[in-house]
């Protein structure tokens, strides 16, 4: 199969197109030939070495945790799929080796759901790793209908989507964004508010009482959290992992087939859009990379074999 590889860590010029093995499908997995699949920061960090300290890398490595496709085959004890069935993942594996930017990628059954009807296929592979970082964000903080939720960097990738879901929680949000961005977050159900120095004023005018949840998207917010929150509030960052010091919650997204079935209900139900921004052939996924690392994207950034 054709994939996008890399045999050592460093910069978008360590990708090659190269000829790979198509994957075994081993107890539990599945076989998907690859529709689509998005590109997220962490995809090049891990480029960079940034999870060695974590996670083992077995070279050459194919990147990408995202996908949209259809699966081509099953392995043994998959009872749940099909062969011809439109799925969608956040592929994330054990160790880094066998991702997504190719034209096949096994994924372990526990990260799969089935596309929703209302997503075509470049939403699709969009929705999952940004998704599932906002969805469980929000629910492990326990939103609930009637809260105020205030989210961090409310028009970035996981934070448009947690703007949405917190919505359709039944939450009130205020969302922190450039003020080019506040007709979007609008759009999205939130009242925008701008950063910078007078933040924390500025929420205390929309909530004078402080806000119930804070969903931090973006690191470095931690005092204007602290400021806003009200008493019994809860507060998580995917970004900061000091804000346990402060009884919140540092969180690290988990792949989850029933969260992203939630999420594909939501889709459904007319609740939850993916804008995509620009869309590149596989063998461009280098210039893909370098969009994302330049952070003046808005939206998700898809990759098509």
């Amino acid at each position: 199969m054709q994939a996008m590889t890399y045999d050592r860590f460093g910069g978008p010029e360590v990708l090659s197109a190269t000829r790979q093995p198509l994957p075994k499908v081993g107890p539990g997995e599945v076989l998907v030939r690859v529709r689509c699949a998005a590109v997220n920061p962490v995809d090049w960090k891990i480029m960079a070495g940034g999870l060695e300290p974590l996670m083992d890398t077995v070279f050459p490595v194919v990147p990408g945790w995202d996908v949209a496709g259809v699966v081509e085959r099953v392995g043994i004890d998959v009872p749940e799929f099909s062969v011809g069935d439109e799925v969608m993942a956040y592929a994330r594996k054990d160790y880094v080796h066998g991702g997504t930017f190719a034209e096949f990628v096994t994924v372990p059954v526990r990260c799969l759901a089935r596309r929703p009807s209302s997503l075509g296929w470049e939403q699709a592979a969009g929705l999952p790793l940004a998704g599932l970082t906002a969805y469980q964000t929000l629910t492990r903080l326990g939103t609930r209908e009637g809260e105020t939720v205030l989210i961090h960097n409310a028009a970035g990738g996981v934070g448009s989507l947690g703007v949405q879901i917190a919505r359709a929680l039944g939450a009130r949000v205020i969302g922190t964004a450039s003020p080019a961005n506040h007709d979007r977050l609008r759009e999205l159900g939130a009242e925008p508010v701008a950063y910078g120095d007078g933040l924390t004023d500025r929420v205390r005018e929309l909530a004078p009482k402080g806000v119930d949840v804070v969903a931090d998207f973006v690191g470095g917010v931690l005092d204007a959290t602290l400021g806003v929150l009200a008493d019994g509030g809860r507060h998580a960052s995917i970004a900061d992992n000091t804000v346990t010091e402060s009884g919140g919650q540092w969180m690290w997204v988990r792949p989850s087939g029933s969260d992203l079935t939630a999420l594909a209900e939501l889709a459904d139900a007319g609740k939850l859009t993916v804008r995509v921004a620009e869309t590149f052939p596989l063998t461009r996924l280098a210039d893909a990379f370098e969009l994302s690392r330049s952070g003046h994207v808005h939206g998700k950034i898809v990759v098509t074999p």
